[in-house]
């Protein structure tokens, strides 16, 4: 499995409790695409999210993101870490 790093945009003013019911929402159906998110971080000033997740493709990604009500702008593979 590889990782991937999402982006979503236009989240200005995201609140940390935003970000965990969007994260929790995530984590509710990650197992249909074989997705698990690892991690979520916000800039609630630029409205930036990033999420961390370990899944088959950036489809299925993109797949749980979109039915949680929050689709992804952008999704980045990940295959080297440190």
């Amino acid at each position: 499995m590889t990782k991937y790093m999402d982006v979503h945009h236009g989240m200005e003013g995201i609140t940390a409790d935003q970000l965990l019911a969007a994260h929790k929402a995530d984590l509710a159906i990650e197992a249909d695409e074989k997705v698990h998110f690892e991690r979520a971080w916000a800039d609630p000033d630029s409205g930036t999210v990033y999420c961390l997740s370990e899944a088959p493709s950036a489809e299925a990604v993109r797949r749980i993101h979109e039915r949680t009500g929050h689709p992804a702008s952008e999704i980045h593979a990940v295959p080297l870490t440190v």
